[in-house]
């Protein structure tokens, strides 16, 4: 680990911990599109520009609270060195005490990739480990094609995916993320979903 100065680091990206369990597989395919169609100068740029914010936790791990879809299209394209950000020291409490302070203060999401919530435990070890949760990927699509706005609300997708997940058949999705997508679009502007982050519609 080689300090830029007392606040970036850089190190290797196989070493930092996820705070989530899962990820919208279609937008690291996405990503790691993107990356391929740069230049090894432009990825420099990349990596360069796009700081891994993370919290200091027990035995002095890094804990990444945001790019978990980068993080993977990195790590499955051999990028093996990202810079970091640290954002807080939490390395003096117990792994109990710092899961609670972590989700206290929205920085973990302790729900595998069905929506349900799990022990912290659970929580893969390495960027490696984490699962697809098509239903996320479902919402990055929704989110794209304009079904609701971007917000700053910590996991404010994986709160669209739970509510697609409890409204759109999962076969309908395993067989054509397309056509739950033009459903999803439409599900996006009910009503039912105006308690959600970045909603903008409404039913006509």
């Amino acid at each position: 680990m080689r300090p830029l100065h007392h606040h970036i680091l850089k190190v290797d990206l196989s070493t930092l911990r996820p705070t989530q369990c899962s990820v919208g597989y279609q937008e690291v395919i996405s990503k790691r599109e993107e990356w391929r169609a740069l230049s090894g100068k432009k990825r420099e740029a990349l990596v360069e520009q796009h700081w891994f914010p993370t919290i200091i936790g027990p035995k002095k791990q890094h804990f990444i609270i945001d790019h978990h879809h980068l993080g993977v299209a990195l790590y499955e394209e051999g990028q093996d060195r990202v810079l970091l950000t640290v954002l807080k020291d939490l390395s003096g409490l117990d792994e109990s005490t710092f899961w609670r302070v972590m989700e206290f203060h929205q920085w973990a999401h302790p729900f595998d990739r069905d929506g349900k919530r799990v022990d912290f435990k659970k929580i893969p070890k390495s960027i490696a480990q984490l699962k697809d949760d098509p239903y996320r990927s479902l919402a990055g699509l929704a989110r794209k094609q304009g079904a609701f706005a971007k917000d700053v609300t910590p996991y404010s997708e994986f709160l669209w995916a739970d509510y697609f997940r409890a409204h759109l058949d999962k076969d309908l999705l395993a067989e054509s993320m397309d056509k739950a997508l033009k459903v999803a679009l439409k599900m996006a502007k009910k009503n039912q979903a105006s308690y959600l982050p970045g909603w903008s519609g409404g039913d006509a």
